[in-house]
C-alpha cells in the first residue's frame, strides 16, 4: 500500500472529507459529521473552518459555486478523494490485522 504524504489523518480531518463527498456548507459539514461519528465527533466553528483551509492548501477540497452567496460552499476534489479512500484502506488494514490477531473475538466494533 502506498502511502500518502497526509496520513494518517486525523478522526475530524477524516469525517470532514467524508462530509464533502457531496457538495456542503459549515453547518452542513458539522451536521453529517455529527452523525456519520454518532455524535463522537462535534466540530466547533473555529475548528471547522481551520481545517477547511488547510485542506485547501492542500488542494483536497475546492470552493464551489453556491446559490446563495453568503455561504461557502466545499467538496473534495480528486486529491482528496484518493487520500480518504487510502485512509479508509489503511484502517480496514488495522483492524483485520486487529481481528486475526484476536482471533475474531472480544471485539464489537464500537
Amino acid at each position: 500500500m502506498n502511502r500518502e504524504p497526509q496520513l494518517p489523518l486525523t478522526e475530524t480531518v477524516f469525517y470532514i472529507l467524508l462530509a464533502l463527498t457531496r457538495p456542503a456548507h459549515g453547518y452542513l459539514i458539522m451536521s453529517r459529521v455529527d452523525e456519520m461519528s454518532a455524535g463522537q465527533v462535534r466540530l466547533a466553528p473555529g475548528t471547522l473552518y481551520g481545517a477547511l483551509e488547510t485542506l485547501g492548501k492542500q488542494n483536497m477540497i475546492v470552493r464551489v459555486p453556491s446559490a446563495d452567496p453568503r455561504r461557502k460552499v466545499y467538496q473534495l476534489t480528486e486529491i482528496g478523494a484518493k487520500v480518504l479512500a487510502h485512509d479508509a484502506q489503511r484502517m480496514a488494514h488495522m483492524i483485520r490485522a486487529f481481528e486475526r490477531e484476536q482471533g475474531g473475538a472480544g471485539w464489537s466494533g464500537g
